[in-house]
């Protein structure tokens, strides 16, 4: 496997102690690891790091993660600083500038901060920089809420158009079982989601410091493969090995092409802000003949949007179907529900003679 530019995302457990601060001993690990890559194979590496709530636990007297939102962007502000400073000290060992890029969902839904997050890691890379990748903590409600960088780490390597990503954690790959159980083994490939059916894939990692487990990891590597990213999930320990293309943990083949970066965050990242409720004909055209949203086809509007806000869009039984970028404000589409767009465009205007959600600006939930 010849990857040239590669993401790799790192969890909690794998930086910290149990009882929360940054393991310098591990953190030097894993830098040794990246360093080497770049230097050794010629590498581009983005690291996705979590670790900024956990570090930030012991320096505040936290003897375990807090549940309020206050206390978890207390420690994500203190910790944060102290994770930055630990990368830079360590990469300095080896002569690599590190850059801290913090993100939140509005960076990989908003196209504007879309761009400008691509063209912040891009010129980074060029000038010889490595990456360091964390969720805005200590302002951005939902990341904390969703509370792993796993989903994060396939939307960047999508982002940064990587060759591979890597998923590292305290386990070293998918399992048929539970691992700490005898008779298990561990799936070496998942070639399509199918493999992985009749897997129950477990929740949490030991270490209690992160809530992230399998299937957030699982779910982030169906995200880049679907997306035509291959994906190692495997344990730190193996992250050279990870790295350099030898057989370690599982590995899922890319399952289908880039796509625009557009539907990935659309479909992975954007958070609708209302829905709209389509009839049986209109969900039938949407989903089975991919073409756009008609005011013809919408029953009810929910929510309280602006025009290029996304949206959800329902069948009857009110089952998502779809997500799209709508063309109207929820006020105005009331007025259009039911109707043709020649009637629209004739009494309200030629700007009413256009599609509710364009089909270039929608994606299947399910397809």
């Amino acid at each position: 496997m010849d990857a040239r530019r590669i993401v790799v995302k790192v969890g909690s457990s794998s930086l910290t102690t149990a009882s929360g601060g940054l393991d310098a001993d591990r953190v030097d690990a894993l830098v040794d690891v990246l360093a080497k890559s770049r230097a050794g194979g010629g590498k581009e590496v983005v690291l996705v790091s979590s670790g900024a709530i956990a570090a930030g636990l012991a320096p505040l007297g936290l003897g375990r993660r807090p549940t309020d939102l206050a206390r978890q962007q207390a420690a994500a502000s203190v910790g944060q600083g102290l994770l930055v400073a630990r990368y830079t000290a360590s990469f300095a060992r080896y002569g690599v500038r590190v850059g801290q890029v913090l993100l939140t969902s509005d960076d990989m839904s908003r196209r504007a901060h879309h761009r400008n997050a691509s063209r912040t890691l891009d010129k980074l890379l060029s000038m010889g920089a490595l990456p360091v990748v964390n969720e805005n903590d200590t302002v951005a409600t939902d990341e904390i809420r969703f509370g792993d960088n796993d989903r994060l780490a396939a939307l960047v390597a999508h982002l940064v158009r990587a060759d591979l990503l890597v998923l590292l954690s305290d386990v070293d790959g998918v399992y048929d079982g539970d691992p700490s159980r005898p008779g298990t083994s561990r799936i070496a490939e998942v070639r399509t989601p199918a493999d992985l059916a009749h897997v129950d894939i477990g929740s949490a990692g030991k270490a209690g410091v992160g809530t992230g487990g399998m299937v957030t990891k699982v779910e982030a590597a169906r995200i880049a493969a679907a997306a035509g990213i291959p994906v190692v999930l495997t344990s730190s320990v193996h992250a050279a090995d990870a790295l350099a293309g030898r057989d370690t943990g599982t590995y899922f083949h890319a399952t289908g092409r880039r796509s625009g970066d557009r539907l990935l965050w659309l479909q992975h990242a954007s958070t609708p802000q209302g829905a709209l409720v389509l009839d049986d004909g209109a969900v039938r055209a949407v989903v089975e003949r991919r073409t756009s949203l008609l005011p013809a086809g919408i029953a009810a509007v929910e929510g309280d949007f602006a025009a290029g806000d996304p949206v959800e869009l329902r069948d009857s039984a009110g089952l998502p179907v779809a997500r799209g970028l709508v063309n109207f404000d929820a006020r105005e589409i009331p007025q259009l529900i039911g109707r043709s767009t020649h009637e629209l465009a004739r009494e309200l205007g030629p700007a009413y003679e256009r599609e509710v959600v364009h089909r270039d600006d929608l994606v299947l939930l399910n397809p």
